[in-house]
């Protein structure tokens, strides 16, 4: 009764130490349960000695089940509380490693933010890296550019006096486009007024910078020539002021780049500005003003502004008779370009106006002989054909052939006969034995497809879609081949002419090498 009430007594106090093990911490947990170990272990022993009293004394088989079942209990409970502490143990090692993993994670963690940084320094490192390579490489093409500037000078020094009787205060933009009304406007040319320049003069190294950024853009090196312009210009604005004429001369070349770029709107920007300016600085009725405008309606009718180039165009005209007179082959140009905006604009009667007026005045003052002659002619001949006038047209035509034929083999008879008869003998024999013939053989219309002039070649491709209008196809055909191997034998002569500069360069360099190889140490030259 005694061992049963302290058995009893025990589960009672486990049951109230389990209960309180709840609300206790990990480390009074494993106190307790060490202590109800050693209780329990206390325990085991006296029932132990118990039974083993109760045996000696008497046999009581009830007393000792009693005993053994309790010893047993004791024992299951002493076999639960070392697997309680073994797991204990085991979480213990478990929370230790856990803590040893969140140290490094921590670290992993540092050492990641401290990598993050030296990324991000090294990133900044080689983006300055980069900002000063191209500043590097900037810099290196600005100190070529002033180094060919200095030789172009050097050069130029020499025939300065020359230079500034044959050329025009005016530069260059546009270069001439054939074969398309609208963009077949000219620019300002060279002309013959330096003596109204009113002393302005562009300089020498403008010049020779408008010559490098002519290379320059011919060769898609866009991301040379721009610089270049924005640079001199820069430097020019500082030096001279905004409002100067050689910041408009500026503007001009920097308005070439942008226009073969296609950046049409940039382009009219720097046009109208430097109009501003030379309108300042010049004067309103200054070439350089009628050079400005007429440029500035060449960049509208390139982009199919024909309504607002028309007034630039004739306000550069009245500029030019004014100041060079109305019969000055440069106004005859200018006649030109309006009446392209004007043919443009479907307004006939003036176009066959302006043209027939340039074509007196290249006739009168140039000659019969002047390539602007055959030019105008072309450009007339195709304002009759867009007004179904084609035998006017064909009138033209046939004048440009027959004056490039007679130039070129000597007057016209039986046997020296210009291309477009022998079309048309061909077209009105075409059905005889004849049809047969080789062209080299027949008649001497061969020859005159070594007239090598883009005019008469135009002229000739121009008769020819006339002819087929007309329905004379060998007559058609004829002309055609003859525009055909003038232009192939045209493209021959230049691709020989490019080689042979080609060889002539290499030999030059060959030879220089040669003369510079140093060959004072004939011992150190060994076999």
């Amino acid at each position: 009764m005694i061992v049963s009430k302290a058995i009893k007594n025990y589960r009672i106090q486990k049951i109230e130490q389990i209960g309180k093990m709840t609300q206790m911490s990990q480390d009074e947990i494993i106190s307790n349960t060490k202590t109800v170990l050693q209780g329990l272990e206390a325990l085991r022993v006296e029932h132990v000695s118990i039974m083993n009293g109760i045996s000696e004394v008497q046999k009581d088989n009830e007393k000792s089940d009693i005993l053994r079942k309790n010893i047993e209990s004791i024992e299951l409970g002493l076999s639960e509380a070392q697997v309680m502490m073994a797991l204990t143990s085991h979480l213990q090692n478990i929370e230790a490693e856990k803590q040893k993993l969140k140290t490094q994670v921590r670290r992993l963690h540092q050492e990641n933010a401290w990598l993050r940084d030296e990324l991000a320094n090294t990133q900044q490192k080689f983006q300055a890296s980069e900002q000063l390579v191209a500043q590097l490489e900037e810099e290196k093409k600005h100190l070529e550019f002033m180094a060919s500037v200095r030789k172009y000078d050097d050069n130029q020094e020499q025939d300065e006096s020359c230079e500034k009787s044959r050329n025009d205060p005016v530069v260059e933009l546009f270069p001439d486009e054939e074969n398309d009304d609208r963009h077949n406007m000219s620019p300002t040319p060279p002309s013959q007024f330096a003596n109204q320049t009113s002393g302005y003069e562009i300089p020498a190294r403008l010049r020779t910078l408008h010559n490098l950024v002519i290379q320059y853009a011919s060769q898609g090196r866009y991301e040379v020539a721009v610089p270049l312009c924005k640079q001199a210009l820069e430097d020019l604005e500082k030096t001279s002021g905004h409002d100067h004429p050689d910041v408009a001369t500026m503007l001009n070349i920097l308005a070439l780049v942008y226009r073969d770029q296609n950046k049409y709107k940039e382009a009219a920007n720097l046009l109208n500005d430097a109009l501003s300016i030379r309108g300042k600085t010049l004067g309103e009725n200054h070439p350089a003003v009628a050079a400005t405008l007429n440029n500035l309606a060449v960049l509208y009718g390139k982009r199919g502004k024909y309504k607002d180039a028309e007034p630039l165009c004739k306000r550069a005209l009245e500029i030019r008779e004014k100041v060079l007179g109305k019969d000055h082959p440069d106004v005859a140009k200018q006649l030109n370009n309006l009446a392209l905006l004007c043919q443009n604009q479907s307004k006939y009667d003036e176009v066959e106006k302006y043209y027939q007026r340039a074509l007196d005045i290249y006739e009168s003052k140039l000659g019969p002989d002047d390539p602007n002659v055959a030019k105008t002619k072309n450009n007339l001949a195709g304002c009759y054909l867009k007004q179904g006038r084609y035998a006017e047209a064909e009138i033209l035509y046939k004048q440009v052939l027959t004056r490039a034929h007679e130039r070129e083999f000597g007057a016209i008879d039986s046997k020296n006969k210009p291309i477009w008869q022998v079309a048309e003998e061909r077209e009105e024999h075409k059905y005889d034995k004849r049809e047969n013939t080789p062209y080299g053989e027949y008649g001497g219309w061969h020859k005159a497809a070594k007239v090598d002039s883009p005019t008469v070649t135009t002229t000739l491709k121009n008769l020819g879609a006339l002819y087929r209008r007309q329905g004379m196809f060998e007559a058609a055909e004829t002309l055609e081949d003859c525009a055909m191997r003038s232009k192939k034998e045209a493209y021959d002569l230049a691709k020989q002419t490019k080689v042979a500069q080609l060889l002539t360069s290499t030999e030059k360099r060959r030879s220089k090498q040669m003369n510079d190889m140093d060959f004072s140490d004939e011992k150190s030259i060994k076999p």
